[in-house]
């Protein structure tokens, strides 16, 4: 391996570790083992590359953590948390002290600073600001069948869990979505905003449908 390094640098199971010598890597960077780093890819000091990663192509900022998780063609800014399971697809920019969690896929879009996505979520084709959050199971749908789409989500954000963001959209900076909400016009400032079914209840009915039970 004759990659470009900075001052201690550890690298855990050197046997298990590919490292391309096109890769820069800053001082104080831990790479544990079972790692594959290609192509341009730039590591920023202090940062720790957990096992079972695949990076190529990549910027990543001091001080960031990736977690057993892919990323190709992404910029990673500083203090950031990828991962586990994540997966960073071309194009995607991920600002200073935000999270991009487990099971989270983003493609073609910003993540801006603070801004956290953190569990099973789905982000392509968009902008969001800062210190948004991102709920369980959004979706931002970006694909019609025929055409991408794209959506812009301003500042200070909360977007619940289990939202489809219809593209293309523009959600304000300072709004709420409710979980379980379906977004298919623009979104003001400070709007609240729900669109889901009212919860109906028929009682003593559960029996009717419940196995072995009448």
């Amino acid at each position: 391996m004759k990659f470009i390094c900075g001052k201690n640098l550890k690298i855990v199971d050197k046997k298990s570790v590919f490292i391309d010598k096109t890769v820069k890597i800053g001082d104080n960077v831990v790479i544990y083992e079972n790692n594959r780093i290609e192509g341009t890819t730039e590591i920023g000091d202090n940062s720790v590359i957990m096992p079972n990663c695949y990076i190529k192509n990549c910027k990543i900022g001091k001080g960031t953590v990736f977690n057993y998780s892919q990323a190709e063609d992404a910029e990673v800014g500083d203090n950031v948390s990828v991962g586990p399971f994540a997966r960073l697809r071309p194009k995607a920019q991920v600002k200073n002290n935000a999270k991009i969690g487990n099971f989270v896929e983003i493609k073609n879009a910003v993540i801006g600073d603070g801004t956290k996505v953190s569990h099973l979520a789905y982000v392509g084709d968009a902008a969001v600001g800062k210190n948004c959050n991102i709920g369980c199971g959004a979706i931002f749908v970006n694909y019609n069948g025929k055409a991408k789409n794209r959506t812009t989500v301003g500042d200070n954000c909360f977007i619940g869990s289990n939202c489809n963001i219809i593209a293309p959209v523009n959600i304000a900076s300072d709004s709420y979505i409710c979980a379980g909400t379906t977004i298919t016009d623009d979104v003001k400032t400070d709007d609240f905003v729900i669109g889901r079914v009212r919860q109906q209840t028929k009682e003593n009915r559960a029996h009717e449908y419940l196995k072995g039970k009448e």
